[in-house]
């Protein structure tokens, strides 16, 4: 048929002639494109994931191709990823041991528009990495940590959170999870309702601005209230001349900074008149038109008003050149040190090389930053309390293969990935222990706690009256949760400490440390 079909003359062919033509051609295209896909492997993003203008896109317990300096951390996670599934169906020795999934849902790329730099993923990662690493080394169910990107500017997160439902309905190791979720931003908050639509329980370690809420969506840090109710302490004792100065991002997509300049001007606006002593500024992160960081016209109201207390309602990557632009103008004949109060996880380390210690003391300024974390607790020579003696174990176990440092931990972002992490495996150790306790399930057939159990025993209050029997003892403090419909799941009686940047003395002591508020009076926190 076919040597017929060639040996006729091509204006004898008839439709079906060339039906059997078009179809071979479509054939031989469709068997080369299988052969030169099999050949160049999964490509950059793996099977899993998708590329997404230039972002690998979706959920994945394998390596994939991110920014280079998360490559080894990357590798690392997967490498344990696959011990875990190892463990759990082919055991080189000792029984299976049976897992479940925790997603990290975060960047894994960033440009110069990102809220969430390298270095933070860097950071965060490693201490999400940390805590699965601990989780995994003692009994019950072991975890997998299911990388979760959502592109560079967090706005890839539908085919994300689609992807995690379906993960959350596998019975034999299920998805019971989710973290990450770094930043204060529009698609952030879409993200996390759409989780919750799911009702997959969820826990963000770095979000601070107050109105980020959810059903199902927990906060191991402080947020930006209880943040400011810590520096009203702080002023309280300290107060100055009273003569403040308000300096606020004004992107309209930026849920953090919107949110903590109107907490600023709540708390504060009286005392310090900011109602009439303000000013704003274009920060980096987004993509608002104009150029970022022009802080000559702040800087010139400041000296001119002779502030002495300046409240900063923006990221910590603007930071560095407001302080350049202070220092170029001096102390602008200050009779009392400049103090630029800030909030946030921890101290950015661009906040503390001694290039910005220089133009600190240039501009006669001091940092004032509210936390999540302390550097003296991990600088002082005394033990470290339990929980964070073992975190720092599992960190300097990563530090020289992945290229970190004692100071990474500064920002806090590698303490607070790590309890958020543990805050879920707690969750469901528990609920494991409950559901196949004495005799009731066989060993070898354990019921595994799905994403309903795992809610349900976060949503039990850990913190009652004067007790914390279940309270989350992390490597950030021990802190507790108040139940359903409590405080907007934010964790309280979460250490708040002030750190002063540079230090007031030379010895690195631990500084006044706070508690984020319960119902009641403050005295309500056990102690």
């Amino acid at each position: 048929m076919l040597l017929r079909l060639f040996r006729r003359h091509p204006r004898e062919w008839g439709p079906l002639e060339w039906l059997a033509v078009l179809g071979l051609g479509a054939l031989a295209a469709a068997a080369i494109a299988v052969a030169v896909s099999m050949a160049r492997g999964p490509g950059r993003c793996g099977d899993d994931l998708r590329d997404i203008d230039g972002d690998c896109v979706g959920v994945t317990a394998n390596a994939f191709e991110a920014d280079p300096r998360l490559k080894s951390l990357i590798q690392a996670v997967a490498d344990e990823n696959a011990r875990v599934r190892q463990n759990a169906e082919s055991p080189s020795s000792g029984p299976e041991i049976p897992y479940v999934r925790i997603a990290l849902m975060m960047p894994f790329t960033a440009d110069e528009h990102s809220a969430m730099t390298t270095d933070m993923i860097r950071r965060g990662l490693a201490g999400a990495l940390a805590a699965q690493r601990q989780a995994n080394r003692f009994g019950g169910p072991h975890y997998q940590l299911l990388l979760a990107p959502d592109g560079r500017n967090l706005d890839q997160w539908e085919p994300v959170v689609t992807r995690l439902a379906e993960l959350a309905t596998d019975k034999r190791a299920p998805l019971v999870g989710v973290t990450g979720i770094p930043s204060s931003t529009p698609e952030t908050r879409s993200a996390i309702a759409a989780l919750s639509t799911h009702k997959i329980p969820t826990v963000g370690p770095v979000i601070t601005a107050a109105n980020m809420n959810a059903p199902y969506f927990f906060k191991t840090s402080a947020n930006n209230d209880q943040f400011a109710r810590a520096l009203a302490g702080y002023l309280e004792k300290r107060p100055g001349k009273a003569r403040g100065f308000l300096v606020w991002d004004n992107r309209d997509g930026d849920v953090y900074s919107k949110n903590l300049r109107s907490v600023f001007e709540r708390q504060f606006g009286r005392t310090y008149g900011l109602a009439h002593h303000n000013t704003n500024f274009t920060g980096t992160s987004g993509t608002d038109q104009g150029i970022p960081q022009r802080f000559t016209d702040p800087v010139r109201k400041i000296c001119n008003e002779k502030s002495d207390t300046v409240f900063f309602a923006g990221r910590d990557q603007d930071l560095p050149a407001f302080i350049e632009r202070l220092a170029q103008e001096g102390d602008c004949g200050r009779t009392t040190k400049l103090r630029i109060l800030k909030v946030g996880i921890g101290l950015e380390p661009t906040l503390t090389t001694e290039a910005l210690n220089q133009r600190l003391d240039d501009a006669r300024a001091t940092i004032v930053d509210a936390s999540c974390v302390d550097p003296a607790w991990w600088s002082v020579k005394k033990k470290p309390e339990k929980a964070l003696g073992r975190f720092l174990e599992q960190f300097d176990q990563l530090k020289e293969r992945h290229a970190l440092h004692t100071e990474d931990l500064d920002d806090g972002y590698a303490v607070m990935y790590h309890d958020a992490f543990t805050l879920l495996a707690n969750a469901v150790d528990r609920t494991f222990s409950e559901f196949n306790d004495g005799d009731r399930q066989s060993a070898k057939s354990p019921r595994m706690p799905m994403k309903a159990d795992v809610y349900n025993t976060l949503n039990y209050p850990s913190i009652s009256g004067d007790s914390c029997d279940s309270c989350l003892i992390g490597a950030g403090g021990t802190y507790g949760f108040e139940g359903p419909g409590k405080n907007d799941q934010w964790a309280v009686c979460k250490p708040v400490p002030i750190v002063e940047h540079p230090p007031p003395t030379r010895s690195a002591t631990p500084s006044t440390v706070y508690r984020t508020y319960r119902d009641g009076p403050e005295y309500a926190c056990p102690s």
